[in-house]
């Protein structure tokens, strides 16, 4: 397999970035699918979380999704060397922001929900994937 793009070699720290964020994101994925779904009674999840989940309004849904799936596809374009990554990880800095104002500013989140560590570490993790996106751009591995 040709390890090369356009003559810039794929650093090695590409596919540890891209296949470890990727299995993070994919729990959100998870996760989301399964609220969509109904099936948050299957996760374990009580009366008052459910209800939370179904109390949220079409747009805070909108939003998780954009950051979910947002970084899906962030990953998915880091590994594939695409550009593009960087424009995935941003519209998933977005569905993060709005999913924020939702869960911390607007909804009386139930307090089994409420985690600032989780939120910390999401935040981290996706701060960290555009930082290395853009970087990985700069430096002309991605195309």
């Amino acid at each position: 397999m040709n390890n090369t793009l356009g003559g810039v070699k794929t650093p090695w720290h590409l596919w540890v970035v891209g296949i470890l964020t990727l299995l993070w994101n994919a729990v959100g994925g998870f996760s989301y699918t399964m609220t969509r779904l109904g099936k948050l009674a299957d996760l374990g999840m009580g009366e008052a979380e459910i209800a939370f989940f179904e109390s949220s309004p079409v747009w805070a849904n909108a939003f998780w999704a954009l950051g979910v799936w947002g970084a899906i596809a962030g990953s998915l374009l880091l590994l594939f060397r695409s550009r593009f990554a960087v424009h995935a990880i941003v519209i998933a800095i977005i569905g993060l922001i709005g999913s924020n104002i939702w869960q911390y500013g607007i909804a009386d989140i139930p307090e089994s929900l409420a985690s600032p560590a989780m939120t910390l570490l999401i935040w981290a993790t996706t701060l960290f994937m555009l930082y290395y996106a853009v970087r990985m751009r700069n430096d002309g591995v991605l195309k």
